[in-house]
């Protein structure tokens, strides 16, 4: 059964920073590009940060270079979102996923991010 589970959302103050996690397991983890999107209310799903199933690199969206790090551990099958200097416009649903093929996709149910005084 394929499984991906974030955590390490909540409530923060601008400025703070915050590190999301997402466990994987019911497939061959090390072969999938793994993605971390988000959602606000009201608006569409964005891809927030990828990094590669080989070699490890990472590509981020511009709203978040330079203050996001993605990266993974494929014996743990883990995959990682470090996120600094948040701003209220982060606030959003985060949600990890798998890719491969677009028949071997996988969404995790996401987990809470609000940055907020």
């Amino acid at each position: 059964q394929v499984q991906l589970v974030e955590s390490g959302g909540g409530l923060v103050q601008p400025g703070g920073s915050l590190r999301l996690s997402c466990a994987a397991s019911g497939f061959f983890f090390s072969m999938y590009t793994m993605n971390w999107y988000r959602q606000a209310p009201g608006k569409e799903r964005e891809l927030v940060a990828t990094i590669a199933s080989v070699g490890g690199s990472t590509n981020y969206a511009d709203s978040v270079k330079a203050r996001f790090t993605i990266s993974r551990d494929n014996v743990r099958k883990m995959v990682y979102l470090q996120m600094n200097s948040l701003e209220p416009e982060d606030t959003a649903v985060y949600y990890c996923s798998a890719f491969r093929t677009e028949t071997s996709r996988y969404w995790g149910q996401g987990t809470q991010v609000t940055v907020s005084s």
